[in-house]
């Protein structure tokens, strides 16, 4: 319904903006590859997703094509909704997960938090003829951290509970030492760090 949505950001939070176009100003969810690049009264233009609850509208933005077309890959996935999308774009870059699928890589894949394995392959299946073959890329964008899903979604979750937004919380999980983290590690960590904001 709307492709995207070109004008100025007005007021920035941790996981959403304001875009001023024409004097009207659109809530615009955004993952944290897409907030990173963002600034108040930066002139931009943002590919967009309205996604149609029984008790909302919701309007998702992302500065390239290409997460654009990942977050409508991810939530045409039976069980993945625009959340769980966002929380992918804010885990990895769109390239690592189009290899991750196309190599059948469920440890990547279950880093992403609310990913449990059978989701991963529930993705891969649903996605590979999508994806295509692709060959493996770097990308530093993944935490170090050698923690499974669980305890990261355990931190987040935590974190959120306390008032942190997801994708800043993610932001700050992104930095764990690589080491045995634990949960309450990860969240001391996180904790340290927006101490410091």
């Amino acid at each position: 319904m709307i492709g995207y949505l070109k004008g100025q950001i007005s007021h920035l939070f941790a996981d959403f903006c304001f875009i001023d176009v024409a004097g009207v100003g659109y809530r615009v969810f955004v993952p944290f590859s897409t907030r990173q690049k963002l600034s108040i009264g930066l002139t931009i233009t943002l590919f967009t997703s309205l996604q149609v609850r029984e008790d909302a509208m919701l309007l998702y933005g992302f500065i390239t094509q290409a997460e654009y077309d990942l977050f409508i890959h991810l939530t045409s996935v039976t069980g993945i909704g625009p959340k769980v999308a966002l929380s992918a774009l804010s885990a990895m870059t769109p390239e690592t997960f189009r290899v991750a699928v196309s190599q059948k890589d469920i440890t990547v894949l279950t880093k992403i938090p609310g990913i449990g394995k059978k989701t991963a392959e529930r993705m891969i299946l649903e996605l590979k003829d999508k994806i295509g073959i692709v060959e493996a890329v770097e990308d530093s964008s993944l935490t170090e951290c050698e923690v499974d899903n669980d305890q990261l979604s355990e931190a987040l979750a935590a974190l959120t509970v306390l008032g942190y937004s997801q994708s800043e919380s993610m932001s700050v999980l992104k930095k764990a030492d690589s080491s045995n983290c634990t949960v309450e590690q990860l969240i001391k960590m996180a904790l340290k760090e927006f101490a410091r904001r």
